[in-house]
């Protein structure tokens, strides 16, 4: 990773630029138990005692860490100034923010942003005892728009980690619809995808389930978790899946149809549905550009569902895929106030997101969903993923 946190840290100090920000400021301790999801963008470790990292507009990336962390942050070749204390990070942290006199210093705190909300209830008490006589704590904001612009903002690098993930992700799909047959097991389908992602080196995009399997109208649908019932003739085989790859994430869903006794394609139900998805798709990808925002592509695809007689589908059309299968940021989503402002996050070039709109029971076969995934483009978006646009017999051609 330490090619990639150069570029982050380069980048961070031009997003702060452009937000009109002095400093940013991540504060953690103990964060081998999880701490901030910001942290490996800018420090390939962990750190045991209350640690500070300051990166500044003007440039200053300054690190102030337990002693004997401090060796390993030196190494890391990343930081301007290291400064080690022992029994108190307090005087060493106070006197470098009376030094660089942030008008405005950024932290890792938001209500709507799950990845830029990384700095602990308890923590931050601290940061405000810490500062206690001074007119510091009166200027922390929120970084989620920092965090946000850092994680969406894939670099070249990034873009062909995700790419190199995609690939291996599609050529499981790929191995999945020769396994597949009557008979098989959600549970079964389930190893097998592990299995072959295990055998590539690779890991799984997101913690169990991962892949999520359905077949046919009775199963779990949305984010359950693989079961017993077998694929069955008149059944809709959905499967959501990704691998994780290199440090980055793909996130994929891919369906095929098991034909009855005589069929030899979907029937209409179906294969109406599926068009509608496919369709919903392809005039979000459309909207798709820099400017726009999330709620508005949402819409577009949304209304297309709609139109078509369905109900409208339960979640956001789509989200940033970065290090995590869910990287946070903004999102291809409705106004709803789960979401929060994050429908509101305009598209930048360099985001990466899916578009996955879905029916959750086509023509009584089952949930028919798709999954694919684009980068925002200076112009436009590219899509990153083989778009499926037949849907498939189990056992028949591709």
């Amino acid at each position: 990773m330490t090619d990639l946190i150069a570029e982050k840290l380069e980048q961070v100090q031009g997003i702060l630029d452009e937000l009109d920000l002095d400093a940013w400021m991540v504060f953690v301790r103990e964060s081998s138990h999880g701490g901030d999801a910001a942290l490996s963008y800018i420090y390939d470790g962990a750190f045991t005692w209350q640690s500070a990292l300051i990166v500044t507009r003007s440039g200053d990336r300054i690190a102030i860490v337990g002693k004997f962390d401090d060796g390993a942050v030196r190494a890391a070749g990343h930081w301007t100034e290291v400064i080690p204390y022992v029994q108190s990070i307090r005087d060493p942290l106070v006197a470098t923010i009376r030094r660089l006199d942030p008008r405005r210093l950024a932290l890792d705190f938001s209500v709507d942003d799950p990845a830029a909300d990384g700095l602990t209830h308890g923590m931050y008490l601290l940061l405000i005892k810490y500062f206690v006589g001074t007119s510091y704590a009166d200027r922390f904001v929120s970084a989620d728009d920092v965090v946000g612009a850092l994680r969406g903002r894939k670099s070249p690098n990034e873009l062909a980690r995700i790419e190199t993930a995609i690939v291996t992700a599609q050529t499981i799909f790929d191995e999945v619809g020769k396994f597949a047959a009557p008979g098989k097991t959600e549970r079964e389908i389930a190893r097998f995808m592990q299995e072959a992602a295990l055998q590539r080196g690779v890991g799984l995009a997101w913690s169990q389930p991962c892949p999520i399997v359905n077949t046919g109208p009775h199963s779990m649908i949305g984010h359950g978790v693989p079961s017993e019932l077998q694929i069955e003739p008149g059944h809709i085989l959905h499967i959501d899946f990704g691998v994780q790859q290199d440090g980055y994430c793909s996130d994929l869903q891919r369906c095929w149809y098991v034909p009855r006794a005589g069929e030899i394609s979907p029937p209409e139900p179906v294969a109406r549905a599926f068009e509608a998805v496919v369709n919903g798709i392809s005039v979000a990808a459309d909207l798709l550009k820099p400017g726009v925002e999330g709620w508005q592509v949402d819409r577009a695809a949304r209304e297309v569902i709609t139109s078509a007689g369905y109900p409208e589908y339960g979640h956001a059309l789509g989200h940033h895929v970065g290090r995590v299968a869910h990287d946070g940021g903004g999102l291809l989503g409705p106004k709803w106030e789960r979401y929060g402002k994050t429908p509101f996050r305009k598209a930048e070039p360099g985001n990466v997101f899916t578009l996955e709109p879905s029916i959750e029971d086509a023509g009584g076969c089952g949930c028919l969903g798709l999954e694919e995934m684009v980068v925002v483009t200076e112009t436009g978006c590219r899509w990153l993923s083989d778009r499926q646009m037949t849907l498939p017999c189990l056992g028949g051609a591709r």
